[in-house]
């Protein structure tokens, strides 16, 4: 729990890292290195996407 203030607030940290580390981080060992740029590529695409609709709201 290292510079978080309770257990309730690293929970909620922890539980919204986790959905953003898995859109991130694919499984490299499944893939060919072409692919793993693409995924990554996309995935920052989404990202940009997604925080540009929501700054926007």
């Amino acid at each position: 729990m290292q510079r978080f203030k309770s257990p309730g607030q690293a929970q909620r940290f922890l539980s919204v890292h986790a959905m953003i580390h898995g859109h991130f981080r694919p499984r490299r060992h499944l893939m060919a290195a072409d692919q793993y740029r693409r995924e990554g590529a996309k995935a920052f695409r989404i990202w940009r996407q997604e925080t540009r609709a929501q700054m926007a709201a």
